[in-house]
């Protein structure tokens, strides 16, 4: 397997270094994204003010485009433009070092399209657990809140997937699948996964952290244990093929088969229930038993491969 260089990210003392990352991300993620996003959305926006709308919960049903424009921009600038421009202008790294060209990448790639699906079926039992936690009674209020917040999230995602023109549903794969894909791999594993490697010598520990902050940076409690597994699941791949195409391309089809179902969906083509996330145990069962396979071969792929340059 392919050992991932110290040198990669940063000289500086490793988790300073993860402050750092996380503080750009932040900025772009959190202020200066936004900011770019609503005013490049306001024309798309049949409302009095899309930023209003979205603090008092009342985004008007037509608006998936604005609402798929500011995610694009807090994306792109908080995980892509942001990081790759630190990366490269203050740590003086060639973002090419993360990206590699592979001969056998066709082969790879249809490897990470069954990897994904199965994995996704196979963890969906802890995907439904996790929707349906109950707090103990003291801690209600919080149980509530993250409820509250939760369901929140869930209408805006109502709005974004409710595609009305094949041009809407390929504006979300670019948002929701390319631009997630590559931001979420390039910081979270690319960066901040090799950086705690380099700080704690174990990558295992550096895998389950960064795939612990992956998960806690979408601030949704009840989709975070799966979250954590698939940030997991994304953390080995990169390990063991020292490329980060490969968790990229992973994430996006995780993704984009998730907004391929809601577009056929939308079209009534399919009257499979979203609601239901849990798969049956006989089809978890064998899944589990694919995605482990899987994952062996494409280790074995990697362990007798030639070293990337």
């Amino acid at each position: 397997m392919t050992e991932l260089r110290d040198s990669l990210v940063s000289n500086r003392p490793p988790f300073l270094s993860v402050v750092i990352i996380l503080a750009v991300a932040v900025m772009g993620f959190v202020v200066i994204g936004p900011m770019i996003g609503f005013m490049l959305a306001e024309p798309f926006y049949d409302g009095e003010n899309l930023l209003a709308d979205i603090m008092a919960g009342s985004v008007k049903e037509n608006s998936s485009v604005a609402l798929l424009i500011v995610q694009g921009s807090v994306t792109f600038i908080g995980l892509i433009a942001l990081p790759m421009l630190y990366i490269r202008f203050s740590e003086f790294k060639p973002i090419s070092a993360f990206f590699k060209r592979e001969a056998s990448f066709p082969l790879v790639i249809g490897f990470l399209f069954l990897i994904v699906t199965t994995f996704v079926v196979t963890i969906s039992p802890i995907t439904e657990w996790n929707q349906n936690v109950v707090f103990p009674e003291a801690l209600k209020s919080v149980e509530d809140y993250l409820r509250s917040a939760e369901n929140q999230a869930a209408e805006t995602t109502a709005i974004i997937t409710n595609f009305t023109s094949p041009g809407n549903f390929l504006l979300a794969i670019v948002v929701i699948s390319v631009f997630a894909g590559v931001g979420e791999e390039f910081v979270f594993r690319g960066l901040i996964q090799n950086e705690l490697f380099r700080g704690s010598g174990n990558i295992h520990v550096a895998i389950w952290a960064s795939a612990f902050l992956f998960s806690a940076f979408h601030m949704q409690f009840f989709g975070f244990f799966p979250r954590l597994l698939l940030g997991a699941l994304l953390g080995y791949l990169y390990y063991w093929s020292g490329n980060l195409w490969v968790p990229v391309i992973t994430h996006f089809f995780n993704n984009a088969v998730v907004l391929t179902v809601f577009y056929i969906h939308s079209l009534g083509k399919i009257e499979t229930n979203l609601d239901e996330t849990s798969a049956p145990l006989s089809l978890v069962a064998g899944c589990a038993v694919a995605v482990f396979a899987l994952l062996y071969f494409f280790k074995k792929h990697y362990s007798s491969a030639p070293q990337n340059p």
